[in-house]
């Protein structure tokens, strides 16, 4: 059995009124949101490899060439 959901307690103290808070824009990184993220974790010894975003989409970059080489060179069913 389910137990029956009472409304919902505001368990916000008194003192946090955010209606006086100033400075805060509303959907400030929506558009960010929209256009999507493409986040990856890297594993430690390759963060250290690859330091900034900059050194991992070049290197990326570099092994894409080498796929499209190899995939000219060797037709499919030709290895």
């Amino acid at each position: 059995m389910k137990k029956e959901v009472d409304e919902l307690e505001d368990e916000l103290r008194p003192e946090y009124d955010f209606s006086k808070m100033a400075g805060g824009v509303r959907g400030k990184y929506v558009e960010r949101y929209r256009a999507g993220t493409n986040l990856v974790l890297l594993d430690p010894d390759i963060a250290q490899a690859f330091p900034t975003d900059a050194s991992v989409n070049e290197a990326l970059r570099l092994l894409l060439q080498i796929a499209q080489r190899h995939q000219h060179n060797n037709p499919v069913g030709v290895d």
